[in-house]
């Protein structure tokens, strides 16, 4: 599977965001899926993830009551509506897919496929 991130941008502490990530393949509804964020000189860290169904999410601590995930199987499309963004979201953002998993992960390790990443800055 192909997975093409989009949505990102410059905007505001306080803005919101939502990005896209569209992917290719037939099965994309038997993913599991995930958004990470990687911020200059820092590991990769998953900000959220999905089930196959969109009836299980996982979210960060960081991003609790801000961000939400969502997918829209019909439309091979996850998305990340990132609400009161902060400075410190700013990173490049990640859309992942997981195969043959059964719940929802939140370690790179456990993801197979990856997109391009789109970069989000938030400015103070």
């Amino acid at each position: 599977v192909q997975l093409q991130a989009s949505g990102g941008g410059l905007v505001q502490a306080g803005d919101s965001l939502r990005l896209s990530c569209a992917a290719s393949g037939r099965t994309f509804s038997t993913y599991v899926m995930g958004w990470f964020r990687q911020a200059p000189g820092k590991e990769r860290e998953v900000v959220a993830a999905v089930s196959w169904s969109g009836g299980s999410t996982y979210y960060a601590d960081s991003v609790k009551g801000r961000f939400t995930i969502s997918r829209d199987n019909a439309k091979n499309t996850v998305y990340l509506q990132m609400n009161s963004l902060k400075p410190e979201d700013t990173a490049v953002y990640y859309c992942a897919a997981a195969r043959d998993i059964f719940e929802v992960v939140v370690t790179t390790e456990q993801y197979d496929y990856w997109g391009q990443g789109t970069q989000v800055t938030v400015s103070s």
